[in-house]
């Protein structure tokens, strides 16, 4: 297998048709800073598409994961609500609105929190492994995994290839956010790379060093059992305690307050608790050296960090042996974040040679930004060759997706709009239709009867 065949597929997520405003997730700052607001499903879906050509047109492999059923109906029955489906959604909107809210969130759009993924040619029997996230440290995001592993399945289908684990127990001891918390560092990406889990907090022997004003949502344990599910040896690990004040501070993920890509790690000095030890640990396994780029907090405040989301950036590997960095926009918008951009990091000795902007406002006011929005899969040519559906972007692909966003997606959604049957039923024609556009088959619960 040539190294050079061996590219990183970036798989983000549609926008789904639901995509609202509810303040459902706790510690993230955004999500409830900008609750009830009117969303604009539309513009979040196209946004999301205009990031994806983009970086498709600058020779960047693009994939795309469709969205999950939202409403979800089903979990409404499960607790309690009965009739017709306008009936149930009545029932729900009256007697408990917040659960309302919870069953119709489009947070699959942050494919990131999808699941945990090792390339071929980390694990010892040559495929690729891949683990969906129990999302269980909230109800909104507990009901994805069942229907993520389902689209992942499906799409990565040939057993010779491709091999797929359990969800872990949704309990908090294996509370698991994917990717998100995870970043393989090595040197080109077909060479062996060093995985380095990232958690909050010890369920079984915890209790020190927790935040105390927002939860961790990855535990050790979690992060622990993904490794041996895909068979990491201890020397191609690292795990690292996040600093509970920055998680306290919004950091509710790694992916908040770090950035990793090949031998780069950008990351802001309030990133874990240990930094000494976790650089060492990193430098001592990696086979090439560690490219650390530390941000400090005089140039960054934690603030701005979780206001730019300059850390939950995309860091790209270019044929010349330099790095892209796409940011949000709202990167240009805090001084001193833009100033640490232009002055520090384009600047400094590292592979990063050029910033990308890019306006995914719909999706940052609920607290996701460029990173959050993609699932990253490297993949060797008969990898991709194997993949199932049509689902690498190319630009028919492009124009056809366009075309079904602006076909089905309202431009406007307040929260009370959510409780409208109308559009339970315009998602299931609209995700019908796009799992025939797809060719992924039948990935919904509503097409499995």
């Amino acid at each position: 297998m040539s190294l050079n065949s061996i590219r990183e597929v970036n798989f983000d997520g549609l926008v789904g048709l639901t995509h609202n405003y509810s303040g459902l997730a706790h510690g993230n700052v955004a999500s409830m800073s900008h609750g009830g607001l009117v969303s604009n499903p539309k513009e979040g879906a196209l946004q999301g598409l205009a990031k994806m050509k983009s970086l498709m047109d600058a020779g960047y492999a693009q994939g795309v994961l469709p969205p999950q059923q939202r409403p979800d109906l089903g979990a409404l029955r499960a607790l309690g609500f009965s009739g017709s489906n306008s009936e149930i959604l009545a029932q729900a909107a009256k007697q408990a609105p917040q659960l309302l809210r919870a069953v119709c969130s489009a947070s699959s759009m942050w494919t990131a929190n999808a699941g945990t993924i090792t390339p071929s040619v980390d694990a010892p029997d040559g495929r690729v492994h891949f683990t969906p996230a129990n999302l269980q440290s909230s109800f909104h995001r507990y009901l994805e995994p069942k229907t993520t592993g389902r689209v992942l399945q499906a799409i990565f289908r040939d057993e010779q290839h491709f091999a797929h684990h359990p969800v872990l127990p949704a309990t908090p001891a294996f509370s698991d956010e994917g990717a998100a918390n995870h970043t393989r560092l090595c040197g080109e990406y077909g060479e062996p790379g060093v995985h380095l889990f990232v958690y909050g907090r010890q369920a079984f022997s915890g209790g020190r060093n927790e935040p105390k004003r927002y939860p961790a949502r990855q535990t050790l344990e979690a992060s622990q059992a993904v490794a041996r599910q895909h068979g990491l040896s201890d020397a191609q690990t690292v795990f690292a305690q996040q600093h509970p004040e920055a998680i306290d501070a919004g950091v509710f993920h790694n992916d908040v307050i770090a950035v990793g890509n090949g031998p780069v790690l950008l990351y802001h000095e309030m990133a874990f608790l240990d930094e000494e030890r976790t650089l060492d640990e990193l430098r001592a396994k990696m086979s090439t050296p560690l490219i650390p780029i530390r941000v400090p907090m005089e140039a960054v405040s934690m603030e701005d960090a979780v206001a730019s989301y300059l850390f939950n950036s995309q860091l790209l590997s270019n044929p010349d042996g330099t790095m892209t960095l796409v940011v949000p926009s709202e990167c240009q918008e805090r001084e001193a974040v833009w100033n640490t951009i232009q002055n520090f990091i384009l600047a400094g000795n590292n592979p990063i040679g050029e910033v990308i902007v890019k306006d995914v406002k719909q999706s940052m006011r609920n607290g996701g930004g460029p990173a959050c929005l993609r699932l990253r899969v490297v993949l060797s040519e008969a990898e991709r060759a194997a993949l199932t559906g049509r689902v690498l972007l190319n630009e028919a692909l492009y124009s056809d997706l366009t075309a079904w966003v602006n076909r089905h997606y309202r431009d406007r959604l307040a929260t009370d709009d959510l409780a409208d049957p109308q559009l339970a039923t315009e998602v299931l024609t609209a995700l019908d239709e796009l799992t025939q556009l797809l060719n992924i088959g039948s990935v919904y619960p509503f097409q499995q009867g």
